[in-house]
């Protein structure tokens, strides 16, 4: 069903948008950080808040791309029309309870999260979560419209709305931060907009008659319980599932503020640039949706298995040589930063873990997974992203991190258990062949 041709051809504008996106997440921490740590580390408290709002509605976008492009393979582009247009109203209709809900209580999320932290922290906390809560319904809608032009393969429109909705938001961080020196607000407000602009313009896009899948106001002001229940068999899943791992990994972050505003600050710088090796497994992830999803749809089990096997090897080559090469010019990438001894050394041994952990165990961890999803087997990775995440993410982060008193480098060792026992789980079961049982849309 997909030749290399098309699968270079989906995959390469969807790599140019992960590197796009992890650029920008490493200049808003490059120059946010020399508004000072106190800054640095209450960005990076909300950016977890942030990065669990964004994975809830990235799971939400993810139920309405597998049902989309299963009916693509099965060649109903009527119905896909229509699950498109559900899609688009159940991500408005989250996204804006989710701005709602943050806005209204976002000390409490900040206090309940985070504890007692510093007053200078948890001031910049609170000033960039008010401004970026603001953003959520753009985000909600954006994801949506993006997963709709990954299922039809026109990911390189994504790409060229990531470019702009990104240097957008470049520029806008260095005004807000060294022309406006408006710290936090800066960067934040940046985001706002960039968010915005996507999610206007992604959505226009679509309501384009021409294209495979359209908007239309039929589509997108009805409502279809039948086709609603369809989304959300695979997106409330799907979504419970990425959203307790976040929730998992911003609790996790709580337990790293307990460590002080170096270990804060070395962890956020951490993750940014642990974007880098990953970057090719991200994009396999948006992938395999597509391309699973399509043969699961024209009833084409055996080339769902291949292609998965394909694409993963793939992400073991790219997170391996992408990983060395960062360890290399580590001390090039962190001189890019203001970051105290003490925050430069925790960063260096996080991310050096981070790359040997990420090459040996996140394909399997997070590719085998979306594969299982996209056949439409949501209910097992669910239970095991539940059940991995308590055990392993939280309970060993507490037990390495607080009782043994290893700190942050504790709490990423409990990331390494946890990827450890998700590869083993999906692997054991794409082997049993049991999600060769399941189509979302029988």
């Amino acid at each position: 069903m997909f030749t290399n041709q098309a699968l270079k051809k989906l995959l390469v504008p969807l790599v140019i948008e992960q590197i796009l996106v992890m650029m920008v997440s490493m200049a808003d921490t490059m120059m946010i950080s020399y508004a000072g740590e106190a800054a640095i580390s209450g960005v990076a408290l909300v950016a977890m808040i942030d990065y669990l709002v964004l994975t809830i509605f990235s799971a939400l976008a993810t139920g309405g791309a597998v049902i989309v492009s299963q009916y693509l393979g099965r060649k109903d582009r009527d119905k896909a029309n229509l699950s498109a247009g559900q899609l688009m109203i159940v991500s408005a209709l989250v996204s804006a309870a989710g701005m709602i809900l943050c806005l209204v209580l976002h000390t409490g999320i900040l206090t309940l999260l985070f504890g007692k932290i510093e007053t200078d922290v948890m001031e910049a906390a609170e000033t960039y979560f008010i401004i970026v809560a603001c953003s959520f319904p753009f985000l909600g809608i954006y994801q949506a419209s993006a997963a709709l032009f990954r299922s039809m393969q026109k990911t390189n429109i994504t790409m060229y709305v990531s470019a702009a909705m990104n240097i957008m938001n470049v520029i806008g961080n260095a005004i807000g931060t060294f022309g406006l020196h408006a710290g936090v607000a800066g960067v934040a407000v940046s985001t706002l907009v960039a968010r915005a602009f996507a999610a206007i313009l992604l959505t226009a896009f679509l309501f384009s008659s021409k294209r495979e899948v359209c908007l239309s106001a039929h589509s997108v002001f009805s409502w279809h319980s039948e086709f609603q229940k369809r989304i959300l068999r695979i997106a409330l899943p799907n979504s419970i599932e990425n959203g307790l791992f976040a929730l998992g990994r911003v609790l996790v972050t709580g337990i790293v503020a307990l460590f002080g505003t170096a270990q804060i600050a070395a962890n956020g710088v951490a993750n940014s640039i642990d974007q880098i090796p990953i970057i090719v497994v991200n994009a396999v992830n948006l992938a395999m949706i597509t391309v699973v999803g399509q043969c699961i749809g024209a009833g084409k089990q055996e080339q769902a298995k291949a292609y998965t096997k394909k694409l993963m090897k793939l992400s073991y080559l790219a997170t391996t040589v992408l990983g060395v090469a960062v360890c290399a010019l580590l001390p090039v990438i962190l001189g890019l930063y203001e970051l105290s001894p003490e925050a430069y050394r925790y960063s260096c041994i996080l991310i050096v873990m981070h790359n040997i952990l990420a090459a040996l165990l996140h394909p399997t961890s997070f590719n085998l997974a979306n594969s299982l999803r996209a056949s439409g087997d949501v209910r097992f990775t669910m239970y095991v992203g539940i059940g991995s995440m308590l055990l392993f993410r939280l309970g060993s982060a507490l037990l390495f991190g607080v009782i043994l008193q290893m700190g942050v480098i504790g709490v990423w060792i409990a990331m390494g258990a946890d990827w450890t026992a998700r590869s083993a789980a999906f692997v054991l079961r794409y082997r049993s062949g049991k999600w060769k049982q399941f189509n979302a849309i029988k």
